[in-house]
């Protein structure tokens, strides 16, 4: 009788939204993903190398031959030359050593060794003591400086600075003692940032103090539960890095939202499976009912089990949320927003994010998700696969402007406007450009002047997102616009007026 009495309490106990309130990291923390580096000769290494480097199979193989040879060379001159050794890199052709030496007198023992030779007039040690000085003032170092090093190539310490800070980073090198010859300035465009991954089953953290899971990566953002959050709500990544901002979320009645992310995080097309490793996402296509899926969760990572029902409706003390997909798959706190999938690992399509259930991973439980292209379709969000293709095409946010140019970029690529050349400017006025890129990227727009001898940014936009204008006043001369792809991929129109 007292096991019949505790059953029919069991289950008349409303299913409790899985959101821990603490700002407490899971007990169990997430193991770490592997990190190993495959072979030089691993298929998948020769394969990048042609990719990135524009090399054939034969020329990938050769390259990775000789820089092979190079090291050993390299590291029986460096105990042959001592501090006369300044620095070694590989020719353009990536077929030959060359070693800095600051006295003729070593070009001989380089050139034996089978390495070329290059005289320079500093050596390592005060190259390393140049940079020693700007590490000192670091705290000192002007907005648009964004990094110094020594370069052996070019025997000195380079500086990248912003075009508007070329200026602000000369006096930076002279205050700080390390100017003269053994130090460049130099104009370039780079904003370093720290660089994070969004995974399906990760912790996040909500401005309100919980802490839930990421369900599935889409452009710009990630997808996960609407009791997680509130429109306008911040999150932090389980690193407690500032993350991005709900924009939309739905509950009760529904129980989804969606996260977009700063340009600190790259959406990825995988789910954490709390072994080490990840699942890549191939789709969405509706499972069956009783089809076997699991689940990634921040709290008790990845559990499986059976689809039981779908189009649902479950009564949560906040009210009832119609249209889930039922299973037997266990869940606890903080798993909620997290990934659910198909378990077949080498072809998972998501299936919905972690709504509520009841028990828990110790006795067994029954969890409900909020099925994925609903919340697609509400927002107009592209889930992110394997191989899912470019973003989505720019919309017309600069068709007012005289002229219009369209281009499209890969991650990291630059393109010139307009059509790769430049335009002339008779007279004084101003130049406005306006770029319309792909949502979920982040693409820049630089107008640069020519100067006589180089082109020069004279103005730039630079946010984190996809769309940038500029606006410069400035006199006669020829000018051009530069589109950079900073991330993401993706189709984009650039709108121009000019004087």
């Amino acid at each position: 009788m007292q096991r019949r009495l505790l059953r029919l309490l069991l289950t008349t106990v409303p299913a409790a939204a899985l959101v821990v309130t603490t700002l407490s990291p899971p007990a169990v923390a997430a193991p770490a993903a592997e990190t190993g580096t495959p072979s030089p000769s691993s298929p998948s290494m020769l394969a990048a190398l042609q990719r990135d480097l524009g090399l054939t199979p034969e020329q990938a193989e050769t390259r990775l031959a000789a820089e092979a040879r190079a090291a050993k060379i390299d590291q029986h001159l460096r105990a042959e030359l001592g501090d006369a050794h300044a620095g070694s890199w590989m020719n353009d052709a990536g077929s030959r050593l060359v070693v800095a030496v600051t006295e003729s007198a070593d070009v001989g023992t380089v050139r034996e060794a089978g390495a070329l030779a290059k005289v320079v007039t500093h050596d390592g040690a005060e190259l390393d003591a140049v940079k020693a000085k700007l590490d000192r003032r670091a705290a000192a170092a002007p907005e648009g400086v964004s990094s110094w090093y020594v370069d052996v190539m070019s025997n000195s310490v380079v500086v990248l600075a912003h075009g508007y800070a070329i200026g602000s980073a000369e006096r930076f090198v002279a205050r700080s003692g390390a100017a003269g010859d053994a130090v460049r300035v130099v104009e370039s465009t780079e904003r370093p940032r720290p660089l994070y991954d969004v995974r399906g089953g990760d912790a996040y953290y909500i401005s309100s103090g919980s802490r839930c899971s990421i369900g599935f990566s889409v452009q710009g953002g990630f997808i996960t539960a609407g009791h997680c959050g509130s429109r306008g709500a911040t999150t932090t990544g389980s690193n407690r890095v500032a993350q991005g901002t709900f924009q939309g979320s739905s509950f009760p009645g529904n129980d989804y939202a969606w996260v977009q992310v700063n340009s600190n995080w790259t959406p990825r097309p995988v789910v954490n499976d709390y072994s080490g490793g990840t699942v890549s996402v191939k789709g969405a296509n509706e499972a069956p009912v009783n089809a076997s899926v699991c689940r990634s969760g921040s709290t008790t990572g990845w559990h499986c089990g059976r689809i039981t029902a779908r189009n649902s409706s479950v009564t949560y003390p906040q009210g009832r949320v119609d249209g889930l997909i039922r299973t037997t798959v266990c869940a606890e706190p903080g798993d909620s927003g997290g990934s659910l999938v198909t378990a077949d690992r080498n072809n998972a399509h998501a299936q919905g994010v972690t709504s509520g259930g009841s028990g828990n991973c110790s006795s067994g439980g029954t969890t409900y998700f909020q099925p994925v292209p609903e919340i697609l379709s509400t927002y107009g969000l592209r889930l992110l696969t394997e191989g899912g293709g470019d973003p989505d095409p720019p919309g017309d946010a600069c068709e007012n402007y005289e002229s219009s140019y369209t281009g499209s970029l890969s991650s990291g690529a630059r393109q010139y406007q307009p059509d790769g050349s430049w335009y002339y400017s008779a007279g004084s006025g101003t130049h406005a450009g306006c770029l319309d890129a792909p949502n979920g990227t982040d693409f820049d727009l630089y107008l640069q002047k020519w100067s006589g001898s180089a082109w020069n940014t004279v103005s730039e936009s630079t946010s984190p997102g996809p769309d940038e204008t500029v606006n410069y006043n400035g006199t006669s001369g020829y000018y051009r616009y530069q589109v950079h792809a900073y991330s993401g991929s993706g189709a984009y129109s650039l709108g121009v007026n000019t004087p």
